[in-house]
């Protein structure tokens, strides 16, 4: 018989984002939920996937035999791919940035990408732990880039911001272990896909007013253009037998863009936005093909 007064093992970390990101889908999970599949898929692909809410949770009901996840942007998948392959270095790196954060830091830290050659200079795990200290200790949780892809957004006021969250960290490494991560374009990362797979897209949404736009977390940006060819991507994955999820703005172009497919509206509230009157609840649509 155990001794009534031995100490039971501490809980495991459940796998969640270990970023804040512009539209991350943590908060609406439960509304997603009776979206997702019920029966097993055999591929799982994510082209935008941001803090990976979504994965997490999929991951954790184990629907998908594999998975792929991608992103345009460089140095989002390269922290990915540190989470999985080096955590424990990564651990370390931040322990670092925790140690040393003020902000002449921050500045310091977010200047090293005006430098020439940093990038080339600085270890994947430099780079990665240099990511998630910036998210972690910027305005607001954003990450946004300027036309030279430049970290652009200024310190935030945080008392003790958990610029090392080492449970989560390592419960993330364990979820992306056997997980796929490329950088590429959502065209290429979904080019294979076919019957039994399942494909979530969560592009950079059309914003609804000119000041809130927060599409530019590459150089590159997410403008109409690029909201018709995802579109036209979803009809081939398709006509594919592919089944696809989608996520968007309430917004009339949207509408168009996917007139013809199951369009269920959810209900969300902004997390970013220049004006804090500005954060209430909104309507967004789901885009689904089953």
């Amino acid at each position: 018989m155990l001794d009534q007064y031995q100490c039971s093992a501490p809980a495991r970390v459940v796998a969640a984002p270990f970023l804040k990101w512009a539209g991350g889908k943590s908060s609406l999970l439960k509304q997603y939920a009776r979206f997702f599949p019920t029966e097993p898929v055999n591929t799982y692909f994510e082209p935008f996937v941001g803090s990976g809410a979504v994965f997490f949770y999929l991951q954790g009901e184990q629907i998908a035999r594999s998975v792929r996840l991608s992103d345009i942007n460089a140095e989002l998948i390269n922290v990915y791919r540190v989470v999985r392959d080096d955590v424990e270095a990564l651990i370390d790196c931040l322990l670092h940035h925790k140690l040393h954060h003020s902000l002449w830091y921050y500045y310091h830290i977010r200047g090293l990408d005006r430098e020439p050659g940093w990038r080339e200079r600085a270890s994947r795990v430099e780079r990665a732990a240099r990511m998630i200290y910036l998210n972690k200790t910027c305005y607001n949780g954003l990450w946004r880039v300027n036309s030279r892809g430049e970290f652009n957004v200024p310190m935030g006021r945080y008392n003790n911001p958990r610029i090392c969250d080492e449970p989560r960290l390592r419960a993330a490494s364990r979820a992306l272990r056997g997980v796929e991560l490329a950088h590429m374009s959502f065209e290429e990362a979904v080019a294979d896909a076919g019957p039994g797979d399942f494909v979530y897209f969560d592009p950079p949404y059309m914003p609804l007013s000119d000041t809130a736009n927060f599409t530019s977390y590459t150089q590159d940006g997410f403008g109409e253009s690029e909201q018709a060819r995802l579109a036209d991507v979803f009809r081939e994955l398709d006509r594919r037998g592919v089944r696809v999820m989608l996520s968007n703005s309430e917004h009339p172009l949207v509408r168009k863009l996917y007139a013809g497919f199951r369009i269920e509206q959810v209900y969300a509230r902004r997390h970013i936005n220049s004006h804090a009157n500005g954060r209430g609840p909104i309507h967004e649509v789901v885009v689904l093909n089953y």
